[in-house]
């Protein structure tokens, strides 16, 4: 038992620097708005992800993980990240901020639809359902029927598209190459996206004395809240996981009224729930399947 509550406790840890880390990028990404548009945000968001991911790998001695291997692959997963990050950061800068998340949430729903087409996955009724529970909820938030949808909830819907589908091309590439190949692939291709993006209307802002803090906060906070997420995942269960990092949207919403004056939507709050009880109910079931022995597996088929 006190093995299990240290377990617990370790994982909470983890994702407290998950939830400041994303709730940072948010505020550093709608600050740098006023100066650098969401192109240059990446290039140098990528810039300093270089040159993090190349210390390790040289602190690590592990640059002979770096391959061209499925180097296509790799392309059309930072083509894909490249795009629902830009959108992202273009949905912090137009709507409030708990509504950004709360709709990036429903990345999770997207990879229950898209993995039977993309990884030949199999669609069970309860993922199914989860999926229907979590769309109920984007309906709630989103409130189509009110008013025209804004440009800044179609991107953040968008987003979460094109971040689940960067989830399911990651999960093909790490059959194949190392998590450092990825990283370094990532930040290599995004800040080549982001050059090219940027230079495309002839005109790219430099950083200034007002905007290195920020940027410099985007770069470490992107790459260490997924880095605090996977040692979450390591120690304990997802079921365990999953509440903590649904506290980001309560996080971001109290931040957003205080530092911005945006107001707590009940509906973004009760949408999100639903969601969250989606996502949920598709992580529980998937960890008592795990759990279960052979004998109570054939008996649930």
């Amino acid at each position: 038992m006190g093995s299990n509550s240290m377990q617990i406790g370790k994982a909470a840890l983890w994702m407290t620097g998950a939830i400041a880390s994303f709730s940072s990028m948010a505020i550093a990404g709608r600050e740098l708005s006023v100066t650098h548009d969401t192109f240059e945000i990446m290039f140098y968001r990528s810039l300093v992800g270089i040159c993090i991911v190349a210390f390790f790998l040289t602190v690590s001695r592990k640059w002979h993980q770096v391959t061209t291997k499925r180097l296509d692959l790799h392309g059309v997963r930072n083509v894909l990240h490249f795009t629902g990050q830009n959108l992202w950061f273009y949905a912090v800068t137009v709507i409030p901020l708990a509504q950004v998340f709360a709709l990036e949430f429903t990345q999770p729903i997207w990879v229950i639809l898209l993995s039977p087409l993309l990884l030949n996955e199999r669609l069970t009724a309860l993922r199914l359902n989860s999926a229907l529970i979590g769309f109920v909820g984007i309906l709630i938030v989103a409130r189509p029927g009110e008013a025209t949808l804004s440009p800044g909830v179609i991107a953040a819907a968008l987003s979460a598209i094109l971040f689940a589908l960067t989830t399911i091309t990651t999960k093909s590439l790490t059959r194949i190459v190392s998590i450092g190949c990825i990283m370094f692939w990532l930040t290599l291709m995004q800040a080549a996206l982001g050059l090219v993006a940027s230079a495309i209307d002839g005109q790219v802002t430099l950083p200034n004395a007002d905007t290195v803090p920020f940027l410099l906060l985007v770069g470490v906070a992107g790459l260490f809240a997924h880095y605090c997420i996977t040692n979450a995942l390591a120690i304990a269960p997802a079921t365990i996981v999953v509440p903590f990092d649904f506290a980001r949207l309560p996080t971001i919403a109290i931040l957003g009224m205080i530092l911005y004056h945006e107001p707590l939507d009940q509906w973004t709050l009760l949408g999100a729930a639903v969601i969250f009880a989606g996502i949920f109910l598709n992580v529980w079931s998937e960890n008592r399947s795990k759990s279960a022995t052979p004998a109570q597996r054939a008996h649930t088929k």
